[in-house]
Protein backbone atom coordinates (compact mmCIF):
# COMPACT_ATOMS: atom_id res chain seq x y z
CA UNK A 1 0.00 0.00 0.00
CA UNK A 2 1.42 3.33 -0.85
CA UNK A 3 1.69 5.86 1.26
CA UNK A 4 1.97 9.63 2.07
CA UNK A 5 2.78 12.43 4.96
CA UNK A 6 -0.18 14.48 5.64
CA UNK A 7 -1.48 16.84 8.79
CA UNK A 8 -4.09 15.69 10.22
CA UNK A 9 -6.64 18.15 12.81
CA UNK A 10 -7.26 15.90 15.20
CA UNK A 11 -8.72 18.49 17.79
CA UNK A 12 -8.77 22.07 17.80
CA UNK A 13 -5.22 23.45 17.86
CA UNK A 14 -3.68 20.21 17.49
CA UNK A 15 -2.04 18.79 14.17
CA UNK A 16 -0.74 15.41 14.28
CA UNK A 17 1.30 14.17 10.94
CA UNK A 18 1.23 10.91 9.94
CA UNK A 19 1.69 8.65 7.52
CA UNK A 20 -1.26 7.62 5.64
CA UNK A 21 -2.81 5.64 2.65
CA UNK A 22 -2.33 7.66 -0.71
CA UNK A 23 -6.11 8.08 -1.70
CA UNK A 24 -7.85 5.58 -3.56
CA UNK A 25 -8.68 7.13 -7.12
CA UNK A 26 -12.09 6.24 -8.54
CA UNK A 27 -13.24 6.32 -12.02
CA UNK A 28 -14.01 9.38 -12.65
CA UNK A 29 -11.19 10.90 -9.88
CA UNK A 30 -7.97 12.59 -10.26
CA UNK A 31 -4.89 12.36 -8.16
CA UNK A 32 -3.17 15.71 -7.48
CA UNK A 33 0.60 15.66 -5.92
CA UNK A 34 0.27 18.72 -3.60
CA UNK A 35 3.20 21.85 -4.42
CA UNK A 36 1.36 23.99 -2.00
CA UNK A 37 -1.36 24.97 -0.11
CA UNK A 38 -2.46 27.83 1.58
CA UNK A 39 -3.90 28.81 5.05
CA UNK A 40 -7.02 29.90 4.51
CA UNK A 41 -9.53 32.20 7.06
CA UNK A 42 -11.74 28.67 7.42
CA UNK A 43 -8.45 26.44 8.39
CA UNK A 44 -7.90 28.97 11.16
CA UNK A 45 -12.00 28.88 12.14
CA UNK A 46 -11.10 24.89 12.31
CA UNK A 47 -7.47 25.08 14.01
CA UNK A 48 -9.29 27.45 16.62
CA UNK A 49 -12.20 24.75 17.09
CA UNK A 50 -15.16 27.45 15.54
CA UNK A 51 -16.20 25.70 12.94
CA UNK A 52 -16.05 21.78 11.53
CA UNK A 53 -15.05 20.69 15.16
CA UNK A 54 -17.61 17.63 14.28
CA UNK A 55 -15.68 16.51 11.29
CA UNK A 56 -12.09 15.73 13.42
CA UNK A 57 -9.91 13.94 12.42
CA UNK A 58 -9.84 15.52 8.84
CA UNK A 59 -6.57 16.58 6.59
CA UNK A 60 -7.97 20.74 6.28
CA UNK A 61 -6.37 22.36 3.17
CA UNK A 62 -8.03 23.74 0.33
CA UNK A 63 -5.99 26.17 -1.24
CA UNK A 64 -4.12 24.07 -3.19
CA UNK A 65 -1.80 23.51 -6.51
CA UNK A 66 -0.30 20.87 -7.86
CA UNK A 67 0.23 18.50 -10.65
CA UNK A 68 -2.14 15.44 -11.93
CA UNK A 69 -0.63 11.98 -10.26
CA UNK A 70 -2.83 9.87 -11.51
CA UNK A 71 -6.37 9.64 -13.22
CA UNK A 72 -9.60 6.80 -13.41
CA UNK A 73 -10.05 4.84 -16.22
CA UNK A 74 -13.20 7.25 -17.33
CA UNK A 75 -11.07 10.14 -17.39
CA UNK A 76 -9.85 11.40 -20.46
CA UNK A 77 -9.44 14.78 -20.71
CA UNK A 78 -6.65 14.99 -18.14
CA UNK A 79 -3.17 13.69 -18.47
CA UNK A 80 -1.12 12.74 -15.51
CA UNK A 81 2.11 15.40 -15.30
CA UNK A 82 -0.55 18.69 -16.14
CA UNK A 83 -0.12 21.53 -13.73
CA UNK A 84 -3.66 22.43 -11.88
CA UNK A 85 -5.43 23.65 -9.55
CA UNK A 86 -9.50 22.29 -8.61
CA UNK A 87 -12.70 23.80 -7.69
CA UNK A 88 -13.19 22.36 -4.05
CA UNK A 89 -16.73 22.41 -4.10
CA UNK A 90 -18.37 18.91 -4.64
CA UNK A 91 -22.40 19.07 -5.78
CA UNK A 92 -24.40 16.33 -7.64
CA UNK A 93 -23.97 17.87 -10.47
CA UNK A 94 -27.59 17.54 -11.45
CA UNK A 95 -29.62 19.61 -9.12
CA UNK A 96 -31.21 23.08 -9.69
CA UNK A 97 -28.64 25.00 -7.81
CA UNK A 98 -25.74 22.73 -9.27
CA UNK A 99 -27.22 23.61 -12.79
CA UNK A 100 -26.89 27.63 -11.63
CA UNK A 101 -23.42 27.20 -10.12
CA UNK A 102 -24.63 27.78 -6.78
CA UNK A 103 -23.40 24.52 -5.78
CA UNK A 104 -23.03 25.24 -2.32
CA UNK A 105 -26.90 25.01 -1.83
CA UNK A 106 -26.91 21.61 -3.48
CA UNK A 107 -28.07 19.35 -0.79
CA UNK A 108 -25.52 17.00 -1.14
CA UNK A 109 -22.69 19.37 -1.60
CA UNK A 110 -18.79 18.77 0.58
CA UNK A 111 -16.01 20.70 -0.02
CA UNK A 112 -12.44 19.46 0.08
CA UNK A 113 -10.24 19.69 3.31
CA UNK A 114 -14.07 20.78 5.11
CA UNK A 115 -16.13 18.34 4.29
CA UNK A 116 -13.23 15.36 3.06
CA UNK A 117 -9.89 15.04 2.93
CA UNK A 118 -8.08 18.34 1.76
CA UNK A 119 -4.68 19.30 1.07
CA UNK A 120 -2.24 19.41 3.90
CA UNK A 121 -0.92 16.06 2.42
CA UNK A 122 1.28 14.84 -0.28
CA UNK A 123 -1.43 14.10 -2.17
CA UNK A 124 -5.29 14.64 -2.35
CA UNK A 125 -7.90 13.04 -4.94
CA UNK A 126 -10.87 15.22 -6.38
CA UNK A 127 -13.27 14.87 -9.35
CA UNK A 128 -11.14 14.84 -12.72
CA UNK A 129 -14.26 17.07 -13.71
CA UNK A 130 -13.13 19.84 -11.52
CA UNK A 131 -9.35 19.88 -11.97
CA UNK A 132 -8.22 22.85 -14.19
CA UNK A 133 -5.40 22.92 -16.05
CA UNK A 134 -2.96 25.73 -15.23
CA UNK A 135 -0.20 27.40 -17.15
CA UNK A 136 3.21 26.08 -16.42
CA UNK A 137 4.77 29.39 -16.58
CA UNK A 138 2.85 30.72 -13.19
CA UNK A 139 4.68 30.10 -10.35
CA UNK A 140 3.56 27.37 -7.71
CA UNK A 141 2.81 30.20 -5.05
CA UNK A 142 0.64 31.96 -7.51
CA UNK A 143 -1.28 29.51 -8.69
CA UNK A 144 -2.48 28.69 -5.20
CA UNK A 145 -4.28 31.99 -4.79
CA UNK A 146 -6.73 30.73 -6.81
CA UNK A 147 -9.26 29.46 -4.87
CA UNK A 148 -9.52 33.04 -2.35
CA UNK A 149 -9.46 35.16 -5.79
CA UNK A 150 -12.15 33.39 -7.28
CA UNK A 151 -13.94 33.98 -3.55
CA UNK A 152 -13.72 37.79 -4.51
CA UNK A 153 -14.38 37.21 -8.37
CA UNK A 154 -17.82 35.77 -7.07
CA UNK A 155 -18.40 38.43 -4.33
CA UNK A 156 -18.23 40.72 -7.25
CA UNK A 157 -20.50 38.98 -9.40
CA UNK A 158 -22.94 39.00 -6.50
CA UNK A 159 -22.38 42.97 -5.95
CA UNK A 160 -22.40 43.66 -8.92
CA UNK A 161 -19.80 47.07 -8.63
CA UNK A 162 -19.89 49.48 -11.85
CA UNK A 163 -17.33 52.04 -12.50
CA UNK A 164 -17.07 55.32 -9.95
CA UNK A 165 -19.10 53.45 -7.46
CA UNK A 166 -17.61 53.83 -3.98
CA UNK A 167 -16.64 51.09 -2.34
CA UNK A 168 -15.94 50.34 1.94
CA UNK A 169 -14.45 47.15 3.01
CA UNK A 170 -14.34 46.22 6.19
CA UNK A 171 -11.21 43.87 7.31
CA UNK A 172 -8.21 44.31 5.22
CA UNK A 173 -6.93 40.55 6.12
CA UNK A 174 -5.91 38.42 3.52
CA UNK A 175 -9.59 38.30 1.62
CA UNK A 176 -9.96 42.14 2.13
CA UNK A 177 -6.84 42.86 1.01
CA UNK A 178 -8.05 41.01 -2.46
CA UNK A 179 -11.71 42.70 -2.31
CA UNK A 180 -9.57 45.66 -2.38
CA UNK A 181 -7.48 44.57 -6.06
CA UNK A 182 -11.08 42.90 -7.05
CA UNK A 183 -12.89 46.15 -6.64
CA UNK A 184 -10.08 48.49 -8.30
CA UNK A 185 -10.15 45.70 -11.46
CA UNK A 186 -13.50 46.62 -11.73
CA UNK A 187 -13.53 50.53 -11.62
CA UNK A 188 -14.74 51.29 -8.43
CA UNK A 189 -13.36 54.84 -7.01
CA UNK A 190 -13.39 55.88 -4.50
CA UNK A 191 -12.24 52.35 -2.36
CA UNK A 192 -12.16 53.23 1.56
CA UNK A 193 -10.53 50.44 3.86
CA UNK A 194 -10.91 50.11 7.40
CA UNK A 195 -8.73 47.69 9.84
CA UNK A 196 -7.55 47.96 13.74
CA UNK A 197 -3.86 46.76 11.91
CA UNK A 198 -1.85 49.72 10.95
CA UNK A 199 0.61 47.12 8.71
CA UNK A 200 -2.84 46.21 6.83
CA UNK A 201 -3.81 49.56 6.44
CA UNK A 202 -0.35 50.56 4.86
CA UNK A 203 -0.75 47.00 2.68
CA UNK A 204 -4.75 47.81 1.62
CA UNK A 205 -3.42 51.28 0.38
CA UNK A 206 -0.17 49.31 -1.77
CA UNK A 207 -2.74 47.33 -2.99
CA UNK A 208 -4.64 50.31 -4.34
CA UNK A 209 -7.02 51.34 -1.71
CA UNK A 210 -7.15 55.12 -2.10
CA UNK A 211 -7.83 55.43 2.17
CA UNK A 212 -7.07 53.22 4.85
CA UNK A 213 -8.51 53.67 8.79
CA UNK A 214 -7.01 52.16 11.82
CA UNK A 215 -9.35 54.31 13.95
CA UNK A 216 -13.55 52.88 13.95
CA UNK A 217 -13.90 56.24 15.36
CA UNK A 218 -12.86 58.28 11.97
CA UNK A 219 -14.34 55.85 9.64
CA UNK A 220 -17.97 57.25 9.09
CA UNK A 221 -16.31 60.80 9.07
CA UNK A 222 -13.97 59.59 5.85
CA UNK A 223 -16.76 57.92 4.25
CA UNK A 224 -19.13 60.95 4.37
CA UNK A 225 -16.42 62.48 3.19
CA UNK A 226 -14.95 60.57 0.84
CA UNK A 227 -18.47 60.53 -1.07
CA UNK A 228 -20.36 63.80 -0.88
CA UNK A 229 -21.78 63.20 2.88
CA UNK A 230 -23.77 60.61 1.04
CA UNK A 231 -22.26 57.37 2.34
CA UNK A 232 -20.84 54.23 0.41
CA UNK A 233 -22.45 52.42 -2.62
CA UNK A 234 -21.42 49.47 -1.35
CA UNK A 235 -19.93 48.07 1.80
CA UNK A 236 -18.52 44.55 1.92
CA UNK A 237 -17.59 42.94 5.20
CA UNK A 238 -14.98 40.50 5.10
CA UNK A 239 -14.25 40.06 8.81
CA UNK A 240 -17.13 38.03 10.37
CA UNK A 241 -18.31 40.31 12.86
CA UNK A 242 -22.10 41.08 14.04
CA UNK A 243 -20.94 44.55 15.29
CA UNK A 244 -19.34 45.31 11.75
CA UNK A 245 -22.37 44.05 9.53
CA UNK A 246 -24.21 46.44 11.74
CA UNK A 247 -21.96 49.19 11.23
CA UNK A 248 -22.08 48.12 7.21
CA UNK A 249 -25.62 49.46 7.22
CA UNK A 250 -24.82 52.81 8.73
CA UNK A 251 -22.05 53.62 5.80
CA UNK A 252 -24.23 52.88 2.58
CA UNK A 253 -26.31 55.54 1.01
CA UNK A 254 -29.68 55.68 0.27
CA UNK A 255 -29.84 52.55 -2.51
CA UNK A 256 -26.89 51.06 -1.25
CA UNK A 257 -26.08 47.92 -0.96
CA UNK A 258 -24.13 45.41 1.91
CA UNK A 259 -21.91 42.42 0.63
CA UNK A 260 -22.35 39.82 3.21
CA UNK A 261 -18.89 38.08 2.87
CA UNK A 262 -17.37 37.34 6.40
CA UNK A 263 -18.23 34.01 8.73
CA UNK A 264 -20.14 34.67 11.68
CA UNK A 265 -20.99 32.24 14.50
CA UNK A 266 -24.35 29.92 13.55
CA UNK A 267 -26.89 31.63 15.75
CA UNK A 268 -24.96 35.50 15.19
CA UNK A 269 -27.36 38.09 13.99
CA UNK A 270 -27.63 41.46 12.81
CA UNK A 271 -31.17 44.30 13.37
CA UNK A 272 -31.88 45.35 10.15
CA UNK A 273 -34.03 48.10 10.11
CA UNK A 274 -36.75 47.08 7.85
CA UNK A 275 -38.87 50.81 7.40
CA UNK A 276 -35.42 51.73 6.01
CA UNK A 277 -34.57 49.04 3.78
CA UNK A 278 -37.75 49.29 1.78
CA UNK A 279 -37.88 53.35 1.88
CA UNK A 280 -34.36 53.71 0.95
CA UNK A 281 -34.04 50.39 -1.66
CA UNK A 282 -31.12 49.42 -0.04
CA UNK A 283 -30.65 45.85 -0.28
CA UNK A 284 -28.11 42.37 1.19
CA UNK A 285 -26.24 39.65 -0.63
CA UNK A 286 -24.64 37.05 0.82
CA UNK A 287 -21.14 35.79 -1.06
CA UNK A 288 -19.11 32.99 0.24
CA UNK A 289 -16.81 30.80 -2.34
CA UNK A 290 -15.93 31.15 -5.45
CA UNK A 291 -17.40 27.99 -7.42
CA UNK A 292 -17.30 26.57 -11.41
CA UNK A 293 -16.62 29.72 -13.20
CA UNK A 294 -15.59 31.72 -10.99
CA UNK A 295 -12.27 29.55 -10.44
CA UNK A 296 -11.47 29.42 -14.34
CA UNK A 297 -11.66 33.41 -14.30
CA UNK A 298 -9.42 33.81 -11.15
CA UNK A 299 -6.92 31.67 -12.46
CA UNK A 300 -7.27 33.63 -15.95
CA UNK A 301 -6.51 37.17 -13.69
CA UNK A 302 -3.72 35.37 -11.92
CA UNK A 303 -2.42 34.18 -14.65
CA UNK A 304 -1.95 37.78 -16.21
CA UNK A 305 -0.74 39.34 -13.52
CA UNK A 306 -4.44 41.36 -12.41
CA UNK A 307 -3.24 40.60 -8.79
CA UNK A 308 -0.53 41.71 -6.52
CA UNK A 309 0.48 38.92 -4.99
CA UNK A 310 3.97 39.88 -2.85
CA UNK A 311 2.31 39.89 0.48
CA UNK A 312 0.60 36.48 -0.13
CA UNK A 313 3.26 34.20 -0.90
CA UNK A 314 6.42 35.06 1.07
CA UNK A 315 5.61 33.49 3.99
CA UNK A 316 6.16 29.53 3.93
CA UNK A 317 6.92 27.12 5.96
CA UNK A 318 7.31 23.29 5.57
CA UNK A 319 4.66 20.45 6.48
CA UNK A 320 6.37 19.17 9.48
CA UNK A 321 6.30 22.60 10.86
CA UNK A 322 2.12 23.27 10.05
CA UNK A 323 1.97 22.90 13.87
CA UNK A 324 4.61 26.24 14.52
CA UNK A 325 2.44 27.81 11.15
CA UNK A 326 -0.72 28.03 12.46
CA UNK A 327 0.52 29.15 15.95
CA UNK A 328 2.59 31.78 14.62
CA UNK A 329 0.15 33.29 12.09
CA UNK A 330 -0.29 36.68 14.05
CA UNK A 331 3.28 37.34 14.96
CA UNK A 332 3.24 37.85 10.66
CA UNK A 333 0.50 41.06 10.03
CA UNK A 334 2.37 42.15 6.93
CA UNK A 335 2.12 38.52 5.31
CA UNK A 336 -1.49 38.17 4.41
CA UNK A 337 -0.96 34.52 3.28
CA UNK A 338 0.90 31.71 4.43
CA UNK A 339 1.16 28.40 2.43
CA UNK A 340 2.89 24.97 3.27
CA UNK A 341 5.29 23.38 0.90
CA UNK A 342 4.53 20.07 0.04
CA UNK A 343 6.66 18.75 -2.71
Amino acid sequence: MATMRAAVLTAPHRFDLREVAVPEVGPDDALIRVQRTGICGTDIHMFNGHYAADRLPLVPGHEFTGTVAATGERVKHIKPGTTCVADINIGCGQCYWCRRNEILNCPSMTQVGIGREGAFAEYVCVPARLVIPAPDDVPGEVLALTEPVSCVVRAARKAQPSFGQSVVILGAGPIGNLHVQMMRLCGAAPIIVADLSEDRCRLALEAGADAAVADPAQLKAEVLKRTGGRGADLVIESVGSPRLYALAFELIRKGGHVAFFGLTGPNDTVPVDILRTILEENSLKGSVAGMGEDMHDALTLLSHGRFRTEAFTRATFPLDDIQRAFETLAERPRDLKTQIILN
